[in-house]
């Protein structure tokens, strides 16, 4: 379970700038208001108000901008921070790291590395086998049954 340093540190904006993706009319159109204020700007929801923090069905994350698989069902976890919470992510390469040194304070942002959308952020208080709880936007994810 995460310490409530790190636990408070999940729910904090991304202080990185997004990359310029070129067509920001695009994202607006094809995502809500919410979606593109946290996957496209790096901003973050309140805990426990995400559609998957305690969601339970065995599939699939996908990034809600481009589809691209991001995360298991198998290997989500109950952090007790009310983000969705995940020990590894589907596959190497599928998620971008950055270091994030905004709100006084170090953190690793994560993005989707297909489209640069921001995800979250992992921390390095998760269970075995990793050791890693990436914690997660609900906002950034669909999610697709198996």
């Amino acid at each position: 379970m995460a310490n409530s340093s790190d636990a408070s540190a999940c729910g904090l904006p991304s202080g990185l700038p997004r990359s310029l993706d070129g067509d920001q009319a695009m994202w607006r159109e094809r995502l809500t208001p919410e979606q593109f204020a946290v996957a496209r700007q790096g901003g973050t929801e309140r805990a426990f108000t995400g559609a998957y923090w305690n969601h339970k069905a065995t599939g699939m994350y996908h990034c809600v901008c481009c589809g691209a698989e991001l995360f298991s069902s198998a290997t989500k976890f109950d952090s007790g921070t009310g983000w969705p919470s995940f020990w590894d992510g589907v596959a190497s390469g599928a998620i971008t790291t950055i270091e994030d040194r905004s709100h006084g304070m170090v953190r690793t942002e994560i993005r989707c590395s297909g489209c640069d959308a921001h995800l979250g952020h992992v921390f390095s208080d998760g269970p075995a086998p990793t050791g890693q709880r990436y914690c997660v936007n609900s906002l950034s994810l669909d999610f697709k049954e198996r």
